[in-house]
């Protein structure tokens, strides 16, 4: 499964309103954790414990025979939900909520799909917040995307069933299915107080992660990262050198609504970014301190840069953007970023379902813990609530009025930021 980040994702200007604890999961859907590198075997240790737990074991065995026994609604008794209820509850118990959690093999499927750049779904990251489950991120060219789904939304109904009460796990199995069938929500937009009744078409979504263009009426180049899947480095250094040759003189990193994905994708970005240092620091439970150090790949080491996030910026987005300001390589422009922050380990059970568990803490280069903490921007540029991001898909038809009259104030920032000015990326006059 390589080493993923969820998230999760993943959320938005709106967590730092709340006190999240945050779970990600990936849905076809996405979901971003951070899945560490190898995968390990869960059975693995079961010799080695098995003597102390044997009374505890024997626990569980009454309380399944009593339940098969005498619970009334005999058709509720179906073993694999019984198993996997007792595993989520156990893993629940553990109060890492929001990151180690347990993985139904469909839900392992979905992370595979989304690790190799396409999934079937509605395309959105969502995390538990607060027994609510809440949007990180839609992807990119997606049917949430399309329909103006939002990072903190609120899922309230599936298909008009109320969502409160349920798992993670249970209301994305809800919201899965095949591709061209629909799918009802009712959401919650926070910031807008508003709800809404949203009716969705399942697609198979072809994740295309890097996307650029010339910011109109400059030598500014405004490179997206829409999420950290594999051939995502690859791509961006495809871009940068296609950018170089064009003449930009500087470039405009967004990661705004970026869920994170694969570690070694996040690092590998980074190092296209930075000569020399640290990536990412992981800690794990007994202190130790591992530095993952940028491996350079000379793509774009010489251009000015800043770099765009906001709420929905996690895991692995966060990665690089704690990496660049650290370094002092970029400024950092928008909001604060989510704050998933743990090195998530699958560890596969022998059905296909997986437990993930957090083993390891990530610290920015400079010693910053990210979990539930975020990655604070040098400049706070609040984005207005009613407005969505603009990506360089859109900017192909603008002209420098148009994008200057834009109300992506933290676009028109990161402009300023640049040039103190603007004029000295502008393009000349013929």
């Amino acid at each position: 499964m390589g080493r993923r980040i969820p998230g999760v994702g993943a959320a938005h200007q709106l967590l730092r309103r709340w006190t999240p604890h945050l779970t990600c999961l990936a849905l076809g859907f996405v979901g971003g954790v951070v899945a560490a590198c190898s995968l390990l075997t869960a059975g693995a240790a079961t010799d080695v414990v098995r003597a102390d737990t044997g009374a505890h074991f024997r626990l569980m065995a009454e309380a399944w025979d009593t339940i098969q026994r005498v619970y009334v609604d005999r058709s509720a008794l179906v073993p694999t939900q019984l198993t996997y209820g007792a595993i989520r509850g156990m893993v629940d118990a553990l109060g890492d909520t929001g990151h180690s959690r347990f993985l139904t093999p469909a839900m392992r499927r979905i992370e595979r799909e989304v690790t190799d750049g396409t999934l079937e779904g509605i395309g959105a990251e969502v995390q538990m917040v607060h027994d609510q489950v809440m949007i990180v991120a839609p992807l990119d060219g997606s049917p949430a995307q399309r329909a103006d789904l939002r990072p903190g939304d609120i899922i309230l109904k599936v298909n008009g069933e109320p969502a409160s009460g349920l798992s993670l796990d249970q209301v994305v199995e809800r919201i899965l299915g095949p591709a061209n069938t629909g799918v009802d929500l009712t959401v919650l937009t926070p910031s807008l107080e508003r709800t809404r009744d949203v009716s969705l078409v399942r697609a198979r979504i072809r994740l295309h992660t890097v996307s650029w263009h010339r910011l109109p009426g400059t030598t500014v180049a405004h490179v997206r990262i829409a999420m950290f899947s594999k051939g995502t480095s690859e791509d961006l250094r495809t871009a940068l050198r296609t950018i170089r040759q064009d003449g930009t003189t500087a470039v405009i990193l967004d990661l705004r609504d970026d869920p994170g994905g694969l570690f070694g994708e996040a690092v590998d970005v980074t190092g296209q970014f930075l000569a020399s240092g640290d990536v990412v620091l992981e800690q794990d439970s007994m202190g130790e301190v591992m530095h993952v150090p940028v491996a350079t790949h000379d793509a774009a080491l010489a251009l000015p840069m800043v770099g765009l996030i906001n709420g929905g910026t996690a895991s692995g987005a966060e990665i690089v953007a704690g990496a660049l300001k650290d370094a002092h390589r970029a400024t950092l422009v928008g909001e604060k970023t989510f704050g998933t922050g743990t090195v998530l380990e699958p560890f596969p059970l022998s059905d296909g379902s997986a437990l993930l568990l957090a083993t390891k803490e990530w610290l920015t280069p400079a010693g910053s813990l990210i979990w539930h903490k975020g990655i604070t921007p040098d400049v706070v540029v609040p984005l207005p609530p009613d407005m969505r991001p603009l990506y360089p898909s859109a900017e192909e038809e603008m002209t420098p009025t148009t994008l200057r009259s834009s109300h992506d104030v933290q676009i028109l920032r990161a402009l300023d930021q640049l040039s103190h000015g603007a004029s000295r990326w502008m393009t000349p006059p013929s």
